[in-house]
């Protein structure tokens, strides 16, 4: 029995792409150093250009393609997520704090009650 194995294959162009959005972050970091004595609008003005370019160019790429599929399908399953109330979320947090107060006080009387077992009965030292 022969098993198909599909391998996605990123062209040549796809790469060129992805190289271009990096150097695209790498210049914009370089103009922005190398405009500082241009004052810092020309800076940011730079820094931001050349990071938006960068998006751009990524995000017409395939992996760029995949990661914006990837947020409309996200956008999706939050759409479909039943929010509680704010009062089933106050009440649900108000028996987390409870069971947290109640947890703590039955380890705090384990805890006495298994020193009290060992060091006073067991051990003697305490007498």
């Amino acid at each position: 029995m022969a098993s198909t194995q599909v391998e996605t294959v990123t062209p040549g162009a796809d790469k060129v792409r992805l190289g271009l959005a990096v150097l695209l972050v790498i210049g914009a970091l370089v103009a922005f150093y190398m405009l500082a004595k241009q004052g810092p609008v020309a800076q940011w003005v730079s820094l931001i250009a050349g990071l938006v370019l960068a998006a751009i160019v990524f995000l017409t790429s395939e992996s760029g393609k995949r990661l914006i599929a990837f947020g409309r399908d996200s956008w999706r399953e939050v759409q479909k997520v039943v929010w509680p109330t704010r009062k089933e979320a106050l009440q649900t947090t108000a028996f987390v704090f409870v069971f947290a107060v109640v947890m703590a006080l039955f380890l705090w009387f384990t805890d006495k009650t298994l020193e009290w077992v060992l060091y006073d009965l067991v051990l003697g030292w305490r007498q």
